[in-house]
């Protein structure tokens, strides 16, 4: 198995993409790992791993980018050179930390689009309160999507649930402003038909309060309200654990009661953190190609390598590939 990663994508390029490569490769003497990027920065992060590969670049795409352009100009860019590994074979799957954007575009025009799909999804798995997780999709691959678009995010989502997280027979539900049949606008009443009438486990409407109670596996959206949701859960998160060191670090009294806790906090923070998942899927390729958040850290990138090498290993794409035409 072999796996392409942008290593100068991301806020802690190329330290941090190194060091989590190295873990990857570290734990599975079976996957060979293709770093592209400037091999001086590269190596000194590097401890002659022999199932790492470095193919050198100074070129890549910055955050600033216009994503189209810069794919379509920046010919030996790190992302590029890594997306078109995939696309020739020479890689089963890719991983990168920077311009979603680029990606994005990469990802479509460079790795392709698998026949049948009309819209690739952005689609991670966001954590829950029980600890398991749950699939969301589109998180902003595409701002509008069509009833048709839903029903193949639920397609793939539950084609990844079961393949990659081992859930049997997942549950789908359509993100909607009430639970009831008949709620929302044109597009989640039309969605709701559709998937209705599938073979998947539709268990109907689902709210935004209630996804990190774990309401069920999958859940579908349009990419603008996905977006949203997904910045809010993070906002949220960030705001929460703000507020608890600002009153743990407000007296002496707390900052006792701190030391007590310590461990039991970061335990929390660690559930919600959905970096530990993954990164985030663009579903609908015909490879898989991997976008791990921007500030990832090694820990971070290793999980995004751990997922892109199960969803080759499990042949997602080939599996979506055929449910679509059977």
């Amino acid at each position: 198995m072999i796996i392409a990663v942008d290593a100068m994508g991301g806020d802690h390029a190329p330290d941090e993409i190194v060091k989590g490569a190295v873990k990857a490769a570290g734990e599975n003497s079976n996957l060979t790992i293709k770093l592209y990027g400037d091999e001086n920065k590269i190596k000194p992060f590097l401890n002659n791993e022999k199932n790492i590969k470095v193919i050198h670049t100074e070129e890549k795409i910055l955050s600033t980018d216009e994503p189209v352009r810069a794919v379509r100009r920046k010919k030996n860019a790190s992302m590029v050179l890594m997306a078109q590994t995939v696309k020739e074979e020479e890689a089963d799957a890719c991983v990168s930390a920077g311009n979603t954007g680029a990606l994005m575009a990469a990802g479509l025009f460079i790795v392709g689009r698998i026949k049948g799909i009309d819209r690739p999804a952005l689609a991670p798995t966001l954590p829950t309160i029980d600890g398991k997780g749950f699939v969301m999709l589109d998180l902003g691959a595409n701002a509008d999507a069509k009833p048709e678009h839903l029903m193949q995010y639920a397609l793939m989502g539950s084609i990844y649930a079961e393949q990659v997280r081992g859930i049997k027979n997942p549950t789908v539900g359509l993100l909607n402003i009430g639970t009831e049949e008949g709620k929302g606008n044109d597009l989640t009443k039309q969605a709701y038909g559709l998937l209705q009438q599938s073979q998947l486990n539709f268990v109907g409407n689902v709210e935004s309060r209630d996804l990190l109670n774990g309401v069920c596996d999958v859940v579908v959206t349009d990419g603008f309200t996905g977006n949203m949701v997904l910045k809010t859960i993070e906002g949220t998160a960030q705001a929460l654990f703000g507020m608890l060191k600002d009153t743990f670090t407000s007296s002496v009294k707390n900052k006792l009661a701190a030391g007590l806790v310590k461990s039991d906090l970061k335990q929390l923070k660690g559930k919600l953190d959905y970096t530990e998942y993954g990164g985030a899927g663009l579903f609908g390729l015909n490879a898989p190609v991997i976008k791990a958040h921007g500030s990832s850290n090694a820990n971070a990138v290793y999980n995004a390598i751990k997922q892109a090498h199960i969803m080759a290993e499990h042949n997602v794409s080939g599996k979506i590939s055929e449910s679509l035409n059977r």
